[in-house]
């Protein structure tokens, strides 16, 4: 089956993951649990008999916007029972309940912990992930992620970008061809990086890392779907906006990069750029605290 259900079709280097398979949520989540013995907890398993059965309410104890909360039934063997209170993407206010899950207590107590890790990790990116997109969507500018991603929860992670009303800037290093400064670096320049790009027929996008307005002028002679305009100042991408138009007739991507901040994030898309990629949504973001509160249903 494949990893990605759902996406929004590629005409440019970014989508929006909207939905992971449930083999691939059962898959990963047994390497999650793997890690933490969660079939050899000797706590749970020597002080909770295997008839006991509990509910369990998984609650914010912050303001957040949701996400996760569709994978729960995936966390779990088909014997919980799992009932979703708050959807993801859904602002959820403290003291609210997401999700009821009902069953073995020996099972839910032996994932509770890496349950609530990864929902607190997904919720905290696509809460900032919000802020940022409530800006740019005044501007109708597009708030990317980057491959800045924890390693082993990327497509999670783009999923809780994805909810909180961002994009997803390339999945992996296959989806799309990004030239940045040290492929040019490697390779001795724009045209030498550009020369063999024919070969992939428009297979995929392709884009083009530059700081200066003569490498655009250098890019625009190839066939290339858009620019990554890296570090420079609004008046810079102004201009370089401006030169695109004058000197091209195709429709060309513009998003914009380098060290963007909230704080800033207005000024930079009132430039009328396309999109802007932030780093921040998934290396700055704050976990969520979420807790699970039980009770005793059956023995």
């Amino acid at each position: 089956m494949s990893l990605i259900e759902k996406t929004q079709p590629i005409q440019t280097p970014y989508s929006q993951l909207t939905s992971l398979s449930a083999d691939y949520i059962r898959e990963k989540m047994e390497l999650f649990l793997s890690e933490d013995k969660s079939n050899e907890d000797i706590t749970t398993f020597t002080t909770i008999s295997e008839k006991v059965k509990m509910k369990a309410k998984i609650i914010t104890e912050e303001d957040c916007v949701v996400a996760g909360i569709s994978f729960l039934k995936s966390c779990f063997p088909d014997e919980i029972t799992v009932e979703e209170k708050i959807k993801d993407g859904q602002y959820a206010q403290k003291g609210e309940v997401l999700a009821t899950c009902m069953g073995s207590a020996r099972t839910i107590l032996s994932r509770e912990r890496v349950i609530l890790n990864l929902l607190q990790r997904l919720c905290g990116i696509a809460t900032l992930t919000r802020k940022y997109a409530e800006i740019g969507n005044g501007f109708n500018c597009k708030i990317l992620d980057t491959r800045k991603m924890t390693p082993g929860l990327r497509m999670f992670e783009k999923y809780a970008v994805a909810v909180g009303g961002g994009f997803n800037h390339r999945l992996d290093l296959k989806s799309a061809v990004l030239i940045k400064d040290n492929h040019l670096l490697a390779s001795g320049g724009v045209k030498p990086a550009l020369k063999n790009i024919s070969q992939l027929n428009g297979s995929v996008p392709i884009e083009l890392e530059v700081d200066r307005l003569d490498q655009l002028r250098e890019g625009l002679e190839y066939e290339i779907n858009g620019f990554l305009l890296d570090n420079m100042t609004p008046d810079e991408i102004v201009q370089a906006i401006d030169f695109v138009k004058n000197n091209s007739m195709n429709n060309v991507f513009l998003e914009a990069s380098g060290g963007i901040t909230l704080e800033t994030l207005k000024e930079y898309a009132a430039t009328g750029i396309e999109a802007i990629s932030v780093g921040a949504l998934t290396t700055s973001a704050k976990n969520i605290n979420l807790k699970m509160e039980f009770n005793k249903v059956s023995e």
